[in-house]
């Protein structure tokens, strides 16, 4: 800028015409008269560096595509650019829907985006969901960890997920037990309104399973009646249960931060999350599409009385267990699990006085007649086809 500034002081000294000040400075004429006429409407001001860049992009976002943005993260407060992305794909198309980086730009702008906590990279399930491949094959149910409400009530919300929709199908806080008798009815629900499905995924704690013969709890063995399998992940590893896992994440973090006034209004808010998540929010493992694109209740409808208790094979021993959780044999007593009282069960023969015990079409374990006792399968199995 000092060259310039010198030029065009020589040429207000009038000493130098444009020829002789391109030849001092070694620039063209045109070059000369450029910053003569800069300066001339300028000022001094005119001889500095201006910018390059163009006045208007061609592919700048606009007001109104900014405008609607923004008004998709007011509404949806929880979303990042992938899903807001979608939500403006769908109402712009692709040609005028800006990138999902540049979403992330706007949002920085305006400060409502936020750091993302570095987590762990997670562990790769050993009993992955690879085999769900249609809905309702697995439903997955868990209760997410209790918290109470602004009123000091505490609040346990029972979930239950279509393990490859990730359809959210119920979703309940609780405010008293977590028993079976209170958890059984919000599945009746579920099974009048969606269906039943093959199996169910669960941990191994209460009212779900027991540490008795095969983990049957009361509803477990109800499960097996309705022709339900059971899964269970291994103790200590929830990443077994990964999908249903991420979503209580997601659960927690749009109804309980903060928690509701009472139980009342909590429900309120889990009910307008399950619209959400199933209806409106894009799911990145489902082509950042909602779960509700994915699922279609189950052709399996509950019945309202019981089946008939499955029918073992001529050669086998049939026992009905009774109040105490055992059985009668050669006038012995041997212990199964109360779970089962008043259900029958069928026994194998294996040969050398060993029998397998099964409930249905469930295998429970081996009971060795010299011993009295059953020795129980290390891991509870469940195979759809011979249900």
């Amino acid at each position: 800028m000092s060259e310039r500034i010198r030029m065009i002081s020589d040429y207000l000294t009038g000493d130098y015409g444009s020829t002789e000040l391109a030849l001092k400075y070694g620039v063209s004429r045109k070059t000369v008269a450029k910053w003569i006429d800069r300066h001339r409407s300028e000022g001094w001001a005119g001889l500095a560096d201006q910018s390059r860049a163009p006045h208007h992009h061609p592919n700048a976002v606009g007001p109104a595509v900014e405008q609607l943005l923004l008004e998709l993260k007011a509404r949806w407060p929880l979303w990042g650019a992938p899903k807001l992305r979608q939500k403006l794909l769908d109402t712009l198309g692709p040609t005028a829907c800006p990138a999902e980086s540049t979403i992330s730009e706007i949002l920085r702008r305006h400060g409502l985006s936020r750091q993302a906590k570095r987590r762990r990279r997670a562990v790769p399930s050993e009993a992955p969901l690879g085999h769900c491949v249609e809905a309702n094959q697995i439903w997955c149910a868990d209760f997410k960890g209790w918290f109470r409400t602004q009123d000091g009530n505490r609040c346990t919300p029972l979930t239950i997920t279509d393990g490859h929709s990730r359809y959210l199908l119920r979703c309940q806080g609780l405010g008293g037990s977590t028993g079976w008798l209170t958890v059984k009815p919000l599945f009746i629900e579920a099974f009048r309104e969606y269906g039943m499905p093959v199996s169910i995924r669960t941990d191994n704690g209460p009212p779900f399973a027991t540490a008795t013969l095969g983990g049957l709890s009361v509803l477990s063995v109800w499960w097996l009646r309705l022709g339900i399998g059971l899964e269970r992940i291994e103790p200590g590893k929830p990443q077994q249960n990964g999908r249903h896992e991420r979503m209580h994440r997601t659960l927690k973090e749009a109804t309980a931060k903060p928690p509701r006034s009472n139980l009342r209004t909590q429900q309120q808010a889990f009910d307008r999350f399950r619209e959400e998540y199933n209806h409106h929010r894009p799911h990145e493992a489902l082509g950042q599409k909602p779960p509700a694109e994915f699922y279609a209740k189950s052709e399996r409808q509950y019945p309202e009385r019981l089946p008939e208790p499955r029918g073992y094979p001529d050669d086998w021993q049939k026992r009905v267990v009774r109040e105490a959780g055992q059985i009668k044999w050669k006038g012995k007593n041997v212990s199964l699990t109360q779970a089962l009282w008043g259900e029958q069960v069928g026994l194998k023969p294996v040969g050398d006085g060993r029998w397998v015990v099964y409930f249905e079409s469930l295998e429970l374990g081996e009971f060795d007649e010299r011993t009295g006792r059953i020795k129980a399968v290390k891991r509870l199995t469940f195979n759809p086809q011979t249900a």
